[in-house]
């Protein structure tokens, strides 16, 4: 651990080092992010934007515009070439802008 002002426990007792204030556990992310389906291709904090904003399945995503999902705080420009494969795996896209 790098500086005692840094070290923070989550409800759980896991002590990790944030730079931050962001107070999401990095081991109890890791234990909520799931082993398959769209959601498992993001980082955290896309994931976190997407759940956040009630979407959970293909279906709900593809009524989203690349421009909206960008605006969700978390949501990052690097996640949504993985979300167009996914959707496009399944024969559907984003949402037409304007």
């Amino acid at each position: 651990m790098n500086s005692k002002e840094n070290v923070k426990m989550c409800d759980y007792g896991h002590t990790y080092v944030k730079n931050s204030d962001c107070p999401t556990c990095p081991e109890c992310e890791k234990e909520r992010k799931p082993d398959t389906g769209f959601l498992s291709i993001l980082a955290s904090p896309a994931r976190r934007a997407l759940e956040n904003n009630g979407i959970t399945k293909l279906e709900e995503l593809a009524g989203f515009s690349e421009k909206e999902l960008l605006a969700f705080h978390g949501m990052g420009p690097s996640s949504i070439p993985k979300l167009r494969n996914a959707l496009g795996e399944k024969g559907l896209s984003f949402k037409e802008e304007g």
